[in-house]
């Protein structure tokens, strides 16, 4: 295949995944993988060949594999279980199945490194029917969606044959829905500032069952309000022998514009008749930087090991969650503040692959992490609280150039009660699927 067709199929790939992002992940909103090479062994990725998926880690591994190109499709399954009770009353989330596609390309000549791919990078949701008890009898349904996904641009340089640096460019968008029912005290309780007709309108809600924040557009693969912006990945391996090599990357905290929804699309609602159209505003929303350190060791020609620990600055970025309505209807605009005061999250990442035949190899893994989300602050809608994975993985060479590969994740349950008494628990079951192509 020649190079103008490798690049035309590339950018098919790209043009059909480019709207799809995640809507739950597992270290807090960070996938627990990326690529089912990587995930079957528990998320290992700082210093071992896992493909085209090292450019969303550590893109300096991406000179690990051998000269030549390659391309990587995938898709994976996020499968989150989510219920929430109170009271008495129960209500499990029907968001339970998101899907994630995944495509990279990368060509390796004289030590250089060049590629580009398209990756969900992470995010959270739940839905929750009209019915349910978080609705408050409003009548509509509760839920959230929120998906991180990034274009990545790495380059990586094979200084010497020990060392190898990488870096990347990523364009990184995001976009959340949101449809939050609460007591109008409660509302009260989030606001921060209030201007015009509107503002003036809140005391009233005080006594209200049920008020209401909405912004939706009903699809699992995009959101209401959007966002784009830029972040970027610095790495290096180095191979302290033949068997043992070290690996490190730093991911920068994002620079993304404000999510905001269209025109007329969001609205504010209260029990009592009171109903609002407008724009609603989320407010310096960005990912958060991430530290990773990893080795791996050829421990024989058929086993390999690797470990990596990860820190994530959640604190730098989910202090608290901000938005602005503006009424494009009343008139004025109303500032909220949710509290959520996550602390910077530890990742343990272990795990091991054995090649059992010519073909065919086997994988297992453990991402072992704290929950960075304090229990008094876990909100129904935003429960990104598992803890440790259990993983397994295989892959399988038909040939020199084609060969697929499969992870499978169990996330036992985490469970939490919030300062107003709810009860969540959260588990999961994942699994991811990649063929790839050498060139």
């Amino acid at each position: 295949m020649n190079k103008r067709k490798i690049f035309r199929n590339t950018a098919i790939a790209l043009a059909v995944a480019g709207p799809m992002t995640a809507a739950m992940a597992t270290n807090g909103m960070i996938l627990e993988g990326y690529g089912p090479i990587s995930t079957g062994m528990g998320g290992a990725s700082q210093a071992i060949d896992h493909g085209n998926a090292a450019m969303a880690q550590n893109p300096a591994t991406l000179s690990l594999m051998e000269d030549g190109a390659r391309l990587d499709v995938a898709v994976g399954l996020l499968g989150p279980k989510i219920n929430s009770s109170a009271g008495g009353a129960s209500a499990d989330s029907s968001g339970n199945a998101y899907m994630m596609p995944a495509v990279g390309y990368s060509r390796k000549a004289d030590g250089l490194t060049l590629g580009v791919g398209l990756y969900a990078i992470g995010g959270m949701g739940t839905e929750y029917d009209a019915t349910s008890f978080l609705a408050l009898g409003s009548g509509k349904d509760v839920r959230s969606e929120l998906g991180v996904g990034s274009l990545i641009f790495p380059i990586a340089y094979q200084v010497s044959p020990e060392l190898s640096v990488g870096g990347s460019f990523d364009f990184v968008w995001a976009s959340m829905d949101m449809m939050m029912a609460m007591t109008g005290a409660q509302m009260g309780g989030l606001v921060t500032g209030a201007s015009g007709p509107l503002g003036g309108m809140l005391g009233g809600m005080g006594g209200a069952p049920w008020a209401r924040v909405d912004f939706s557009d009903g699809d699992k693969y995009t959101g209401a309000a959007k966002a784009n912006g830029f972040g970027g990945k610095v790495g290096a391996t180095y191979k302290v022998s033949s068997t043992v090599t070290l690996g490190g990357s730093y991911q920068v905290k994002t620079n993304l514009s404000d999510m905001k929804t269209a025109s007329g699309s969001a609205s504010m609602s209260a029990a009592g008749g009171f109903s609002d159209t407008g724009t609603l505003t989320v407010i310096n929303f960005q990912w958060p930087s991430i530290t990773s350190l990893g080795a791996s060791w050829q421990a024989s020609p058929a086993v390999l090991v690797a470990a990596d620990l990860k820190s994530i600055a959640w604190s730098e970025t989910m202090k608290n969650f901000k938005m602005r309505y503006d009424s494009a209807g009343v008139g004025g605009s109303v500032s909220f503040t949710l509290p959520q005061n996550w602390k910077d999250q530890t990742v343990l990442n272990l795990g091991a692959a054995w090649k059992a035949t010519s073909r065919l190899t086997l994988r297992a893994g453990l991402n072992i992490a704290d929950n960075p989300v304090p229990d008094a602050d876990v909100h129904p809608l935003f429960p990104a609280t598992i803890k440790n994975h259990y993983t397994l993985g295989a892959g399988y060479d038909f040939n020199k150039t084609s060969s697929v590969n499969a992870s499978i994740v169990t996330a036992p349950a985490v469970e939490t009660t919030n300062a107003s008494g709810v009860k969540v628990s959260h588990s999961q079951t994942n699994w991811q699927l990649m063929y790839s192509h050498r060139f």
